[in-house]
């Protein structure tokens, strides 16, 4: 009997939680623009996107183009809905009213979500305000919690906001140099371009080759990105994109991190 309720407990209980404080701890992280529930085959299907995100068994997501209570999803609270579906925690950040609801980032997170607030970053020319969510989450077996900043830049071919949104991110990082954190999301940007150089300086990537996530039938450009910092407490385990190709306009891009301990 013994034996049986520790293969459960093993089974049951995020592998995090039996790690030390002096020990390596892996986090599983996807980041996912899930173009509000809509797949390409212009079904609303949030239980499909939810499926998309069990499938990897993450423990902390960063989810972009979400609804709250929009009239174009149907007015579902979207946020709620995914965290019932996923049974995990959520916090949402909503950048612009929509609809008789709002639009924004979430993060979703299988540990608890300490805190959580919104930051608008600069608009520039009336676009479209974007921002991002910042949760700090207490991670089972860690010493310190880690912060999760989910966002979505800018989109337009002038560059010039997607550049300040970067530096806005780097100046909030750069604050708390020692912090533990992940930045991840729809940045409209590839590898190459100055937005990503310039967050490069702060923050490190999970790949140094691209991986393509959009067009979502065949990628070809990566604009999708998982990125860590202090480089020195993060060691890169396994990166993927994957092989879904309907759910949204976007694929999900997928890493495993390890967590090192503080030396």
């Amino acid at each position: 009997m013994y034996a049986l309720r520790f293969l459960l407990l093993v089974f049951l209980v995020p592998l995090a939680q039996f790690a030390g404080g002096d020990e390596p701890i892996q986090l599983r992280i996807l980041s996912y623009n899930i173009h509000h529930g809509e797949g390409i085959d212009g079904k609303l299907d949030l239980q499909r996107i939810a499926n998309v995100i069990l499938s990897v068994n993450p423990d902390l997501v960063a989810l972009q183009e979400v609804d709250q209570n929009a009239l174009r999803s149907e007015s579902i609270d979207q946020p709620s809905e995914l965290a019932r579906l996923t049974k995990m925690h959520a916090a949402f950040g909503a950048n612009i009213p929509l609809q008789g609801g709002h639009y924004g980032n979430v993060v979703l997170s299988r540990f608890p979500i300490r805190k959580h607030a919104n930051h608008l970053l600069p608009n520039i020319a009336n676009g479209e305000q974007r921002g991002y969510i910042e949760a700090t989450i207490e991670i089972p077996g860690a010493a310190d919690p880690v912060v999760l900043m989910a966002t979505h830049l800018d989109h337009r071919r002038d560059e010039r906001e997607r550049l300040e949104s970067a530096n806005a991110i780097n100046a909030k990082a750069k604050k708390q140099s020692q912090q533990i954190a992940l930045l991840a999301g729809d940045m409209n940007a590839v590898p190459s371009s100055d937005t990503m150089q310039r967050l490069g300086a702060v923050w490190a990537s999970v790949t140094d080759t691209p991986v393509p996530t959009i067009p979502v039938t065949t990628p070809a450009r990566q604009i999708d990105f998982i990125l860590y910092r202090p480089q020195q407490r993060w060691k890169v385990v396994e990166v993927n994109v994957l092989d879904e190709a309907v759910a949204s306009d976007h694929r999900a891009i997928f890493a495993v991190l390890e967590l090192q301990p503080a030396e």
